[in-house]
């Protein structure tokens, strides 16, 4: 079972028309749909489930600039610029300060450290590289030595129950329509062109949609023959009851992350042995993912479980008068690895003997939803005119978040973009571009 997130009140009358659809209420729909309507456009956000029930709630609650993929960090910086605003504006997201720290457990680490520093030297984004004495100060009570470390102190967390339905509210706030346990079963289209979404609750009119599905994106596009080599990556968390004598600062340490919980517990992660679930997918697309499996050999795991069923049981193509996969699953809630959560736990406890035991009161998973370089795709889709994908944030989603909804919004209105939206396009996996893996982190 998921983490409990913060419930919103739900629109209960389905509009006829609109401006624009959203699919999808994690933290990229709500942030897109509070973009389209500050600008007074009429949106209408829908959710098969509840809002942020699925990977929104349940990363790990960094909002980190450190580290990030360069193709990554315009959008990242413009980001965190939107969560501050977000505070400013007395939208609680449990936003807040604290610094992120990545150590270094092999000299490849150091060495990428250093360059990535070095090359960030023209955004001014303050990270740096720290050792020794200098570690345990930021992470006091720290009993195990490490090489060095990429620290930022200006980087924060929030918190993901709460966060994507806050910002859903302000949307709300704004004009904008949210319908929860409202799945769209698909698009109709007059002359090539969007003209409709057909919901499970009714028909809206409408020529522009956003599909912000995570991992669910694949399954919705394929129903009109359009291909993105996404895959779902199951990741695992524990949460703990309220402790002291663990550090404030976010961190990475080798085997096991972990950031501190506004109510005073911490999230706690395996950051080795993602596990990427055998199914049909992995070998249709193990070609563009080779260099992300090279580059992160033991992170990634492949995982035979009870996915392989559900996705030969699950239709590719469905008519829109019956019910659709999204509505036989409402929220995707896979087993976490328990086995590994525990196991972080306890490395986390063993490196600081002297702080408070660590008890846990929950463990969850989620399905991230990945893209071959790590890099999502935010772009018109050129088979579906007057659709736009927001999707495949790879576990990067929730910082970028309210940045990429703000991207989205751009490109449904023709505005210009925040930043250059060239290496999200969605034909870079199809117009022979080099898949490359780059991230400091």
């Amino acid at each position: 079972m998921g983490p409990v997130v913060t419930s919103i009140e739900t629109d209960h009358v389905l509009p006829a028309e609109a401006d624009v659809v959203i699919i999808g209420g994690g933290i990229v729909g709500v942030s897109t749909a509070y973009f389209l309507a500050r600008q007074g456009l009429s949106v209408v956000l829908c959710e098969k489930g509840y809002i942020g029930g699925e990977q929104s709630s349940r990363n790990w609650g960094w909002v980190r600039k450190n580290g990030r993929d360069w193709r990554e960090l315009p959008l990242m910086l413009e980001s965190f610029r939107i969560w501050k605003g977000f505070a400013a504006d007395n939208i609680d997201t449990g936003f807040k300060v604290c610094g992120v720290l990545s150590v270094a457990v092999t000299e490849a680490d150091q060495a990428r450290h250093h360059r990535w520093v070095e090359e960030s030297m023209p955004y001014q984004i303050g990270s740096r590289i720290v050792s020794g004495d200098e570690i345990r100060n930021i992470l006091p009570g720290l009993s195990r030595q490490f090489r060095s470390a990429l620290y930022n102190p200006t980087d924060a967390r929030a918190e993901p129950q709460k966060a994507a339905p806050a910002i859903a509210t302000a949307a709300r706030k704004l004009g904008a329509t949210v319908v929860t346990n409202c799945a769209v079963r698909g698009l109709d289209r007059q002359g090539g062109r969007i003209c409709a979404v057909v919901t499970e609750k009714g028909v809206i009119r409408t020529s522009s949609v956003v599909l912000a599905g995570g991992a669910w994106s694949r399954l919705f596009l394929g129903n009109y023959n359009v291909t993105i080599p996404q895959l779902k990556v199951l990741s695992s968390v524990a949460r703990t009851a309220p402790v002291e004598g663990f550090p404030e600062t976010s961190a990475y340490l080798g085997k096991v992350a972990f950031r501190q919980r506004e109510d005073g517990g911490y999230n706690i992660a395996p950051s080795t042995g993602l596990s990427v679930p055998f199914v049909p997918d992995l070998l249709r697309f193990m070609p563009k993912y080779l260099p992300a499996f090279k580059a992160d050999r033991k992170t990634v795991q492949p995982r035979l479980d009870n996915r392989l069923l559900t996705e030969l049981m699950t239709p590719r193509h469905w008519p829109l008068d019956i019910p659709s996969p999204f509505e036989a699953v409402r929220t995707l809630d896979p087993k976490p690895a328990i086995r590994k959560t525990r196991a972080a736990v306890a490395a986390l406890q063993s490196m600081f003997p002297k702080a408070g035991k660590l008890y846990v009161m929950q463990h969850w998973g989620g399905m991230i939803d990945v893209m071959p370089d790590a890099v999502p795709v935010i772009s018109p889709v050129p088979e579906l005119p007057g659709l736009t994908l927001s999707t495949g944030f790879s576990g990067h989603g929730f910082g970028i978040g309210p940045g990429a909804g703000r991207l989205t919004a751009e490109l449904v209105t023709g505005a210009t973009p925040v930043v250059d939206p060239h290496p999200f396009r969605i034909g870079r996996f199809t117009d022979g571009s080099p898949i490359v893996v780059d991230g400091g982190f």
